[in-house]
C-alpha cells in the first residue's frame, strides 16, 4: 500500500499539487488498484491453460520470432539533419515547453 509518504514524494516527482484532500482520495484509489491487482494476483491459474486471443488458441508457433537488436549507421547524415528546424553541436534542438498555471 502506499503511505502518505511515499505518496507525497511521488506527487513532488510528478510536479503535482493536490489540495489535501484531493490528494487523500486519490492516494485511497491507487491504493484500491494495488489491492485489486494483488487480488487478481491471488486467483489460482492451472500452468496447463494455453494463451488464447478471445477464446482462439494462439499457440507459440504462430508468434512472430523477435527481430534481432541492431544498429546501423544512417547513409546519408548530412539529409536527415538538414531536416531538422535546429540542430547544433550534434543534438536536435526542441523549442522550449511554455508552462503556464491552469485554471
Amino acid at each position: 500500500m502506499i503511505d502518505p509518504d511515499t505518496f507525497s514524494h511521488l506527487v513532488e516527482l510528478a510536479s503535482f499539487e493536490f489540495e489535501p484532500d484531493q490528494a487523500d482520495y486519490l492516494r485511497e484509489q491507487m491504493n484500491n488498484q494495488l489491492k485489486t491487482i494483488q487480488e487478481l494476483e491471488a486467483v489460482p491459474i492451472d500452468e496447463n491453460i494455453t494463451v488464447e486471443i478471445h477464446g482462439v488458441p494462439y499457440p507459440q508457433i504462430l508468434s512472430q520470432a523477435l527481430r534481432e537488436d541492431s544498429s546501423a549507421i544512417f547513409p546519408n547524415r548530412e539529409e536527415l539533419v538538414g531536416q531538422f528546424p535546429r540542430f547544433e553541436d550534434g543534438y536536435v534542438i526542441v523549442p522550449d515547453i511554455p508552462h503556464q498555471e491552469l485554471d
